[in-house]
Parts: C-alpha cells; structure tokens; sequence
C-alpha cells in the first residue's frame, strides 16, 4: 500500500477514470457489512436459496470482505448500463407464446468478461497515479456481496425485488467491484429507497417468488428455474414460465423507476444471432454444435444443451398447438437424456389438452 495518499483526491479521481472507462458510475464502499450478513444469514436459514449450494458453503467470506481478501479496507463498486435500445420490444416477445424470451443482459457477449477486463485496466491506472497497491476484481467471479456493497457505495438501494436501483438509471446494469487494500473515504449515501408504498415487482411476478417486499424465494424464481437449477422443473410452475427460456426480466419491465433507464452504449451487450425475438421451433432443432456455435461468448452457453432442450420444451409446451411444433417436440422423445424425455413428454401432454377438435 502506498505510504503518502491524498484519499479524497484519489476517490473523486477514480470515479473519473471509471466513467472514462465505460461504466457509468462507481463509488467506495466500506468493508462493514454487519446488517447485510444477518439478513443473509436469514436468507439462507430460510432455505430461499434452494440447490445454490454454493450461497452457503463460503462461511463469512461473502460477508467479510477482508475474509475473502486479506488487508481488504475499501471497495470500489461500479456500475454500467446493459439495456440493448435496439432489442425487440420485450412485452412484445412476451406476448408471443411462438417465440422465447431472454433476459435481456443475456443477449450480447458475456458480461463477466468485459467488465472483468475494465475493472482491470481501472486498476491498472489507480496503479499508475499511487504506484502498486494490494487488489482484486469481481465480477459475479467469487462470494460477494455485491449489492450491499453497491448501497454502500452509493450507486442505489435495493428494491422490493432485490435488485438494485438508481432513482437516475433504473436497474438495467451489471455491477462489479475492486476490493483494494486503499484506505479510501466511502461516497456520500444520497440514494435512499424509494420504492415507497409500490407493489408493481411483487404483483407482477409470475411465479410469486417474491414472497415479501425485499424477500426472494429464489426456488419460485424463473431466473432460478431457467438457469441455476440443473434437474427437472417443477410441473406446479412450469405453466408460469410461459415462453421465458433463459431468465426474466418482468419485475423490472414493471418498476417505474426504470424510466430512468439508459441504453447501453456497448456494442458487445447488443443482440446477437436473433435472440431478442427467436423462433422457439428453430430454436428446438438446433443440436449441439449448433448450439455451442451460436452461444459462443455468451453467458447463456453456461446452461448447456440438455438444459437449453429442457427449456424450451417447456416453453413449447405452454403455447398453442400447431403441427409444427407437434412435431418438433415428437423429433425429440428419443433424447437420451431423462431429463429433456420428461420435458418433451409433459409439453406433448399439455398440449394435447389444447389441441382443436
């Protein structure tokens, strides 16, 4: 750590260098996370987190920074918009039972990866005005607590969703942080919550996964089920799903303070391959290489292919019936996984029901 550091000077000259880097805001959080580990501990006691395993086995290291990191004192937490302005309409798409939805962080290039490399190069000039200092970036990369820290830091409050929300940008972005062994000011608190007596995120849920105002039961959330849980989906919340095949955005398409929001200006977070409004018929040919090829730099290719089948079966399930996508569905009652059979075998049923005459 460097021995002579004007702090101040440097916080306020770091949130410019972030903002010449891309991201749109970045503030310095402290490293006391007292009241956000209990409510996380709660969380957990809960069992909200359902098979994220992960979520617990880190101990006090997500919720002590300097537990994770050693000499951690401070944290530089940044923001950046990811909103595609040139995406088709979302309700659009989800108002179309013929066509699967994508949360829409997930439709450019994989985000850890360019915010990782930005968050680098900020450290790389921190380096070059106060010389070497002790850091490690996070992007979603380890066990932190990233929206509390992001509070702390000034960029937002978490709302009745969980997200978090800036009253001038809305919740469209990704976060990231630099734990740092600096011992920089934290930012003034200016944002407090300002969700006030709206419910629109907890009416709007399809699954009611947001069980309280600031409570998510992830084991109900169409996030959770598209993308994190690896077995079968439970039949009870399938029909919720609709046409959501890789996450959902639904509880911020609804929060007005997303108004605010504003598009992103990366051409790596803008749509790739069609996915914004895609055929779920075509969607279902593809094989594995395909699928591979046309998820390549993307965090949805994270899911894999039977998960992806899984999926959309699903999604084909809950639509009308037609003959193609009868016959889609019946091309895959061969597949070898159980998994994607079951799937396949629940849509066909559903279907069946609906089918005319």
């Amino acid at each position: 750590m460097p021995t002579h550091l004007n702090a101040p000077a440097l916080s306020l000259a770091i949130g410019q260098w972030g903002r010449e880097l891309g991201f749109q805001q970045v503030g310095i959080a402290g490293i006391d996370l007292t009241v956000a580990e209990a409510q996380f501990n709660r969380w957990i006691a809960a069992g909200y987190h359902g098979e994220m395993g992960y979520m617990e086995r880190h101990g006090v290291r997500r919720s002590r920074p300097a537990a994770l990191e050693p000499g951690t004192l401070s944290v530089i937490c940044a923001r950046m918009d990811y909103l595609p302005a040139l995406a088709v309409a979302p309700w659009s798409v989800l108002q179309d039972p013929g066509r699967g939805y994508f949360s829409r962080y997930a439709l450019g290039r994989d985000y850890h990866k360019l915010l990782r490399k930005r968050l680098a190069r900020l450290a790389q000039r921190i380096a070059a005005e106060v010389g070497p200092f002790g850091h490690r970036v996070f992007v979603d990369s380890a066990p932190v607590l990233e929206k509390p820290l992001a509070v702390a830091a000034g960029l937002g409050w978490q709302g009745k969703h969980t997200n978090l929300i800036s009253r001038t940008a809305g919740s469209w972005f990704f976060l990231g942080e630099i734990y740092t062994d600096l011992p920089l000011p934290s930012t003034p608190l200016t944002e407090t919550d300002h969700c006030g007596r709206c419910r629109a995120c907890l009416d709007i849920c399809p699954t009611g996964a947001i069980v309280a105002p600031y409570q998510l039961d992830a084991r109900r959330c169409i996030s959770y089920l598209t993308i994190e849980l690896h077995g079968a989906i439970p039949e009870a919340l399938r029909g919720a799903l609709g046409n959501r095949i890789y996450g959902c955005d639904d509880c911020q398409l609804v929060c007005p303070w997303n108004r605010f929001a504003h598009p992103t200006v990366e051409e790596d977070l803008l749509p790739r391959h069609g996915l914004d409004a895609p055929a779920l018929v075509e969607l279902f040919s593809w094989d594995e290489t395909t699928f591979l090829a046309r998820t390549e730099g993307s965090a949805i290719r994270r899911l894999g292919f039977e998960r992806w089948l899984r999926n959309i079966a699903v999604a084909l399930g809950n639509g009308p019936s037609s003959a193609p996508v009868i016959a889609a569905l019946a091309a895959r009652q061969g597949e070898p996984s159980p998994l994607v059979a079951e799937h396949v075998a629940w849509a066909l049923a559903q279907l069946a029901v609906r089918r005319p005459g």
